[in-house]
């Protein structure tokens, strides 16, 4: 969905800021907040660019630059760290070949650290896009990046 109409379900207040980059963000197939999208906002909302890029720029749930299809966020709350996402966390690395922040060079992951994602009770965990894998051990871990790839 074009920005344009995105903008248009809201009201011009800038309390509705947040939830337009989300929507924005989300419509985006390479999940991120383009120069482009953050002047239609400000525009929109009769903000001052600079003051619409700093909200986007100091909340980590943004991205300013292309991510990858598929978003990893890998767990680090205390309990995953106690149970093991350090491990995760290297597996990750080494069966991707990027680090955290960075995105595979077919555009397929962007892998991401998050402070929490809530399900301590499966801990070491991870998301990626809006599913959840928990119990998570390094064995596992390449059969899931497997399957993901296969589903592109």
């Amino acid at each position: 969905m074009k920005p344009e109409k995105i903008l248009k379900r809201y009201g011009r207040s800038g309390d509705n800021l947040l939830a337009i980059l989300h929507d924005i963000q989300d419509a985006s197939p390479e999940h991120y907040l383009s120069d482009a999208d953050l002047r239609s906002a400000a525009d929109y909302l009769r903000l001052p660019y600079s003051f619409v890029h700093g909200v986007a720029s100091f909340y980590t749930m943004y991205s300013l630059k292309p991510r990858g299809r598929n978003l990893i966020r890998v767990c680090q709350s205390p309990p995953c760290h106690l149970l093991g996402s350090s491990t995760i966390s290297r597996e990750l690395i080494k069966v991707l070949g990027v680090g955290f922040g960075e995105t595979t060079a077919d555009r397929l992951f962007t892998l991401e650290m998050t402070s929490c994602l809530g399900v301590c009770g499966v801990a070491p965990a991870m998301m990626v896009n809006d599913r959840v894998y928990g119990n998570l051990t390094a064995e596992r871990i390449a059969g899931i990046i497997d399957d993901l790839r296969r589903a592109q």
